[in-house]
């Protein structure tokens, strides 16, 4: 998992009501941007600015400066929907799908970002990254969430309509929500109404 600083998610509700959603990895950040089926109508990644600000919005610290093409949009989705799958399959339990497999490994294998110190002591990315060293960065977290120590935490928010999916680092490990103050909220202020309907 990527362990760079934490910056979260702010994500708005079908509502219009904005949340902030910290999946807990930046593999898992990637999934929000949309996916493969019934997830392509949320898709925004269209073009190079689009992928440019999913990073500057990612947990990826400092924003890295990135030179991007269309076709390496076209391949970070591409990577996207094979972990959509993968992750899918893992939080069931079910097998992970052996070309999604092959689509995460063969990105991971790419090199990856590289993070370098400024002569003031700063942490800055080497060079000018591209798409391919973004999407190399993607995998590479993805394989380390999947054989890491909390694999068996990578959930989906038990809210029936939310499909976000986040890896529980809480101690205790009783994460439920994808945000508390979203489908958290929903699910205290449903209980409280069908309470007061028992009572009264």
């Amino acid at each position: 998992m990527d362990s760079s600083a934490t910056k979260g998610l702010t994500l708005h509700s079908h509502t219009g009501v904005a949340y902030r959603f910290d999946p807990g990895a930046l593999c898992l950040e990637l999934l929000t941007t949309g996916g493969p089926g019934p997830y392509r109508r949320y898709e925004v990644l269209h073009g190079p600015a689009d992928l440019a600000a999913w990073a500057d919005r990612s947990r990826l610290t400092p924003t890295p400066a990135l030179d991007i093409s269309e076709a390496e949009v076209a391949d970070m989705r591409g990577l996207r929907d094979a972990l959509f799958r993968v992750i899918t399959a893992h939080t069931r339990g079910e097998p992970h799908p052996p070309r999604d497999l092959e689509a995460v490994n063969a990105a991971a294998a790419r090199p990856a970002m590289a993070p370098a110190i400024t002569p003031t002591g700063e942490r800055q990315w080497a060079g000018t990254p591209t798409g391919t060293h973004l999407a190399a960065t993607v995998a590479r977290d993805a394989v380390e969430l999947l054989t890491g120590p909390f694999a068996h935490r990578i959930r989906t928010c038990a809210a029936e309509d939310c499909h976000l999916v986040y890896v529980d680092t809480s101690r205790p490990g009783r994460r439920r929500w994808c945000s508390m103050e979203h489908c958290g909220n929903r699910h205290k202020v449903r209980a409280l109404r069908a309470r007061h309907a028992e009572e009264g």
